[in-house]
């Protein structure tokens, strides 16, 4: 659940860019797991749809790497299950990160990088106009925003997540 323009708890439609996008990302840093949820049982449908194109369909064919980089992806309606299913895997409870573009708070990337040796991490990413207060209410900490070098501050959000884990697992040197 995100927020629309009016500030209304909303849900927004998956698009394949941002689903194989994000996949890609996600399995080219190790990230544990990414996760899609949507209360919308036709968005579910759609995402399942979609990734079958490219784990199985015609998308497999055109492209095998793509095929491999959404292997991982899973489908959920709400976060709860989704901490369930990390805690489920890892046997222990996920800390909880949230990612806005207007939250002048939070921490460094660096700081959930050592976070991240204490153990799992579900960031959460949202679109629309972010995420809903009930989902926020979930989260531990939330990181800084991507700071950008002009006062429009709207990236999409496999931009957003691409640039975010980039900072927190990209080289360091």
């Amino acid at each position: 659940p995100v927020l629309n323009k009016q500030g209304q708890v909303t849900a927004v439609s998956l698009t394949n860019l941002d689903i194989h996008d994000i996949a890609r990302v996600c399995h080219s840093y190790g990230v544990g797991g990414y996760y899609l949820t949507t209360p919308l049982q036709d968005q579910q449908a759609l995402a399942a749809r979609l990734l079958n194109h490219w784990r199985q369909g015609p998308g497999q064919n055109a492209n095998p790497d793509r095929a491999v980089a959404v292997q991982e992806v899973k489908i959920y309606s709400e976060v709860q299950e989704v901490i369930a299913h990390i805690r489920k895997k890892t046997g222990v409870e996920p800390w909880i990160m949230g990612a806005s573009a207007r939250d002048e708070g939070g921490i460094p990337c660096t700081a959930l990088r050592r976070r991240l040796k204490e153990g799992p991490v579900l960031l959460l990413f949202g679109t629309g106009s972010g995420l809903a207060p009930h989902v926020l209410a979930q989260v531990q900490e939330t990181l800084r925003p991507i700071r950008c070098f002009d006062p429009y501050n709207h990236l999409s959000v496999r931009s957003a997540a691409a640039i975010t884990i980039d900072r927190i697992l990209g080289d360091v040197r």
